[in-house]
């Protein structure tokens, strides 16, 4: 599917639907990236439907329990509990992924947001380039030990594990010089300095981030076919965020006038999040692998569903397992029995 600027305004305009609301009496929620915006969000409505714990999973210990107290002050709930972790580091993803199994918790619904757009070539200590170090991957595989407990404890229920997309995996570009390299390698061929795209916003680098995560989840769907669990990617649209925060001053400046013009509230975007936690329990077998927008399958790219795209995406995955793997025998232990 192609989908144009004028395509991608047209929803914009659309009214968002209302937030979808069920009991989650008795079920685990884990948000990662939940102390700000979309997660932030996505938490409080969360909340309103009383899961037994409620998780949230941020950078900041400090900045972590400021959200876990504005939303009691809101919501009243008080399930809460704070785990931190830094999602540019694996050794941190791991502590995290430890916590939960060394508590033996049964997670029925993980949401992942988290993203960064940068203004500058910049790698983590593992050293990726930061964009693509946040990919939902490890925190998602070694949480799904936690998952299958939830489903083995619920006969019948789906955990759902739902990371943050974005339309504008619609416009990325993949260089043929990158998915025809010698090594095979896309992963490594994008972390070189001479393949970050250069442009005024750095809007390319991000946009093929959200279409590689969206690969890679598509292909994790696969792996969870047989299992209870449920892989989803979800698309909140052009929202108020702080997450254009690294551009340069006249680029925010930008983004901020387009926020005015067809921006979606931070609340508005997360009940797509919710919906995607939580929602179409009828027919739930059809979110497999889905991608969402506006609180309903959509299709995505051309490049995603083209036989390049798909042949990209075995690779992507067998890559990234390799990788992540490497510094984790419990990332490798997990991939093993998918």
């Amino acid at each position: 599917m192609k989908k144009p600027m004028h395509a991608l305004l047209c929803d914009q305009r659309q009214k968002v639907p209302p937030v979808v609301k069920v009991d989650l009496t008795g079920k685990t929620v884990i948000v990662i990236g939940a102390n700000v915006g979309l997660g932030f969000e996505a938490t409080k409505h969360l909340a309103t439907m009383k899961p037994a714990r409620l998780i949230l999973a941020c950078r900041s210990e400090a900045k972590g329990r400021e959200a876990i107290k504005e939303l009691e002050a809101e919501t009243g709930y008080q399930g809460t509990e704070l785990r931190t972790v830094d999602l540019a580091s694996f050794k941190s993803v791991q502590a995290l992924a430890a916590g939960v199994e060394q508590d033996g918790l049964a997670i029925d619904i993980m949401v992942y947001n988290a993203g960064v757009l940068m203004a500058e070539h910049q790698t983590t200590d593992d050293g990726w380039e930061q964009t693509f170090v946040l990919f939902s991957l490890p925190s998602t595989i070694l949480l799904i030990p936690a998952a299958q407990r939830a489903a083995a404890a619920r006969p019948g229920s789906s955990p759902r594990l739902v990371i943050v997309g974005s339309d504008v995996h619609y416009w990325a570009e993949m260089p043929d010089k990158v998915i025809n390299a010698p090594s095979g390698k896309v992963l490594h061929e994008l972390n070189k300095p001479e393949n970050w795209l250069k442009a005024a916003t750095q809007q390319p680098r991000y946009n093929q981030s959200k279409v590689l995560i969206l690969l890679l989840i598509r292909e994790l769907s696969k792996h969870l076919e047989r299992t209870p669990l449920i892989a989803v990617i979800v698309n909140p649209g052009y929202c108020v965020s702080a997450l254009r925060r690294n551009l340069p001053s006249g680029a925010q400046r930008a983004a901020r006038l387009m926020e005015i013009a067809v921006g979606r509230s931070t609340e508005e975007g997360s009940r797509m999040l919710v919906w995607s936690a939580v929602g179409n329990e009828d027919h739930r077998d059809e979110l497999r692998g889905a991608y969402i927008n506006l609180c309903k399958i959509d299709e995505p790219s051309d490049f995603a569903i083209s036989k390049v795209g798909q042949e990209v995406q075995k690779r992507l995955w067998a890559e990234s397992v390799e990788v992540l793997s490497a510094v984790s025998p419990a990332f490798k232990g997990i991939v093993s029995q998918l």
